[in-house]
């Protein structure tokens, strides 16, 4: 290695060894982060140091410093931010190659419908490609309400709010709707935004083990009296695992314990139900048993942008205090008018989500036959390959894609050391003969990198 890559990215020999020390180790030693140092303030101007107003000292810069040294190291390249020339279903183009594609979450195989991009540049003729102003202020179309009636419609709820984006869905309503007197639950695996939402709030706030209604029943035996409201978080389906919570048994728990209940369908609508109506129409339960129900844009959709659906003083009371959708400019109306299109294909063309939903149990059982960690799955649209290691997980990506596959890594910190993978959307585009070839290499060049130093610099 030469002497200017000893100095990569800044940081010194020792950090480098203590690098690899941390990745040898973490799995016995735990996740390799660090406890942070002890600081006395001081009075003094002169005296505070440079780690707290330069850049460079950032946390979150040192991290990254070190995960790009350790890609260096192990000679891995980096198999994120790879550009993508074309629409991505089951099939995608990067660079001047075409690949089988696992890594988009356009599950229907809508993004690209003709309709969908007519009603898009349609939208883009009549209202240009902004709505230029907050919806409160100026910014209202008539496509905004026609979408959010159409998705109330589908929700089986009185009314429905769009925002720009499903991860500002999350935080702006739970940070709206809740505050420091009250709790709330979210599943040990639930998503970022949820978490940041219930942050944000400045609610109290407690994880329950994955999908374990008995333990969350426990929580809330020992706590709900000690709060005003108390929110339970569940999604409809779990984004890194694929698999679904007992929608009905946390219906039971809401009721019990007189708390509100909200479902993510982030990646459900569009997967579950027989009509692709999502996780309520799954298990056949009333709308009303849940309070708040959350969905996204950019998967199913085809568009960007998230939403809430549920009573109409629900909508009405984010309309006028959700500082995500008040302080926002509102959707651009080529977005909603995307959805919008999308959303009627949904309805008119069930026979995708059944194509999805039998190739979603082929992978899965494909994948368990071929004597692959699939954790939690339970053989819908989202099927994880667990490898157990960071690196083996971007080696396996890497070798993949050489292959003609295209799949992320789920590495650290994004999951447990232990439970890194490769994650695989399904697309109901997807051929069974597409699906084969993939299960066949994956478990071969997995095998492979297992009997291999993943360690070799």
């Amino acid at each position: 290695m030469t002497s200017s890559n000893n100095k990569l990215f800044g940081l010194t020999g020792s950090d480098k060894q203590k690098l690899i020390d941390r990745i040898r180790n973490r799995n016995r030693k735990g996740d390799g982060t660090e406890t942070p140092s002890k600081h006395k303030f001081s009075s003094k101007m002169e005296e505070i140091p440079e780690e707290y107003y330069k850049l460079e000292f950032l946390p979150g810069v040192k991290q990254l410093q070190i995960q790009m040294t350790a890609a260096e190291k192990f000679g891995i390249e980096n198999p994120f931010f790879r550009v993508h020339e074309s629409v991505a279903g089951n099939e995608t183009r990067i660079g001047d190659k075409n690949y089988i594609n696992y890594s988009s979450y356009n599950y229907l195989g809508l993004c690209g419908h003709p309709k969908i991009s007519k009603s898009a540049k349609d939208a883009i003729d009549r209202y240009g490609t902004s709505a230029s102003a907050s919806r409160p202020v100026s910014g209202e179309r008539p496509i905004h309400r026609d979408l959010e009636r159409r998705l109330a419609e589908i929700h089986k709820t009185e009314d429905c709010i769009a925002f720009v984006s499903g991860h500002a869905t999350n935080v702006t309503t739970i940070g709206c709707l809740f505050g420091k007197d009250d709790l709330i639950l979210h599943d040990a695996l639930a998503h970022n935004s949820i978490i940041q939402g219930a942050v944000l709030s400045g609610a109290k706030r407690l994880s329950f083990p994955h999908n374990d209604y008995a333990a969350l029943d426990k929580i809330l035996a020992e706590n709900r009296t000690k709060f005003k409201r108390v929110l339970i978080v569940i999604e409809g389906m779990y984004s890194m695992d694929g698999d679904i919570p007992n929608l009905p048994e946390f219906i039971e728990l809401k009721r019990k314990y007189k708390v509100f209940l909200m479902v993510d369908e982030a990646h459900s609508l569009g997967v579950l139900g027989e009509r692709g109506f999502g996780i309520k129409e799954h298990f056949a339960v009333n709308s009303d048993a849940v309070d708040i129900t959350m969905g996204t844009l950019s998967k199913t959709l085809s568009s960007c942008g998230g939403y809430i659906a549920g009573k109409r003083i629900l909508i009405e009371n984010l309309k006028f205090n959700a500082p995500g959708f008040v302080y926002s400019v509102g959707m651009a109306p080529p977005s909603a008018a995307a959805a919008l299109a999308a959303l009627e294909l949904l309805v008119k063309e069930p026979e995708r989500i059944r194509r999805l939903q039998k190739l979603g149990g082929t992978f899965h059982q494909m994948a368990t036959a071929a004597g692959l960690n699939t954790g939690y799955c339970q053989g819908f649209a989202i099927i994880p390959i667990i490898t157990g290691s960071s690196i083996l997980s971007v080696k396996l990506s890497n070798v993949l894609l050489e292959k003609g596959i295209n799949v992320q890594p789920i590495i650290y910190p994004a999951v447990e050391e232990r439970a890194a993978r490769l994650r695989f959307f399904l697309c109901a585009n997807h051929t069974e003969e597409q699906i084969a070839y993939t299960i066949e290499i994956l478990a071969k060049e997995l095998h492979k990198l297992k009997k291999t130093s993943l360690f070799t610099i």
